[in-house]
């Protein structure tokens, strides 16, 4: 017997030897340096760069674009999620449950499902670019367009600094509400439709089934899509970088954590300082996901 179990503890890690090591090599590795990276002057030429301990570190206290770079990193954590799964789940909930008897989809549901989630086939570069054509301040902007047709000033949206950051947290909604659409129709679709029969033969109307049932039963859904949210609002760099004028301007109105690592590594070669400001980024992540866990948890609803 106790021969055989360590026959199989050995089968089984003989499979995960090699994507352990695989992860350890390319992710765990790569970390570690990024850390030791942190304490050095390293400007990405010297082959031993010079270890200064936590000068980098003091630095990014000072270091106002960053922080202004981190308000807007902070204000997508907390819109993006808001804003994305209220949508979702209003338009995943109007797919299944919209239907005239309450517990059925509406007609043409799966369409709208392959419609919602078309941005997810986009790569986000393409997405940047396709909306710097929507915002174009002239005539043949999307949105100026038709306003200018109308003898309506064009409005900048890329390039006044008091709306280029709406713009940006536009176009992340955008492009990530449709993959969560799915997810939580997904979601909707493994609940049992006695449930809600059940509830609406009890009186219960479409705002009562929605908050009394529908949501508490997706509440794990819910949850892990608010942590992979603020995980994407807390980069956000490619549409940033791509989007924006002055990859993050005007004035740094659009600028974050991500976008300001990159220019610190690869446009002023300050490796060291950049990967500083890689290892804030990275404890502003796990802390909110580790914080976001903990306050969503709830006991979990059998059906």
């Amino acid at each position: 017997m106790l021969f055989n179990r360590y026959r199989r503890g050995l089968f089984i890690a003989s499979f995960l030897a090699a994507p352990v090591i695989l992860y350890a090599i390319y992710v765990i590795s790569p970390n570690i340096q990024a850390f030791y990276m942190a304490m050095t002057d390293w400007r990405g030429v010297s082959a031993t760069p010079n270890f200064i301990g936590l000068e980098n570190f003091q630095r990014v206290l000072g270091d106002s674009v960053f922080w202004k770079a981190v308000t807007h990193n902070l204000g997508l954590l907390v819109l993006l999620p808001a804003i994305t799964i209220i949508i979702a789940l209003f338009f995943a909930y109007l797919l299944n449950l919209g239907g005239s008897k309450g517990v059925s989809g509406i007609r043409g549901s799966t369409f709208y499902r392959v419609v919602f989630f078309f941005p997810q086939v986009l790569a986000v570069t393409i997405v940047a670019v396709l909306f710097q054509q929507v915002f174009r301040p002239d005539g043949s902007g999307m949105l100026n367009g038709p306003l200018m047709a109308l003898g309506i000033e064009p409005v900048g949206f890329l390039s006044n600094s008091g709306i280029a950051f709406w713009s940006v947290l536009g176009v992340l909604v955008w492009q990530a509400v449709g993959f969560y659409v799915v997810l939580f129709s997904a979601g909707l679709a493994g609940i049992p439709r006695d449930v809600f029969e059940a509830a609406q033969i009890d009186g219960a109307n479409r705002f009562t089934l929605f908050f009394r049932i529908t949501l508490p039963l997706l509440w794990d859904t819910v949850q892990v899509a608010w942590v992979y949210l603020g995980i994407l609002a807390m980069d956000a760099f490619a549409i940033v970088w791509v989007m924006t004028l002055q990859q993050g301007g005007p004035d740094w109105s659009t600028t974050v954590m991500a976008a300001e690592i990159y220019r610190n590594a690869f446009g002023y070669f300050r490796f060291g300082y950049a990967s500083a400001l890689g290892v804030v980024m990275f404890l502003f992540t796990v802390g909110f996901a580790i914080l976001s866990l903990r306050l969503s948890r709830r006991e979990r609803i059998e059906y």
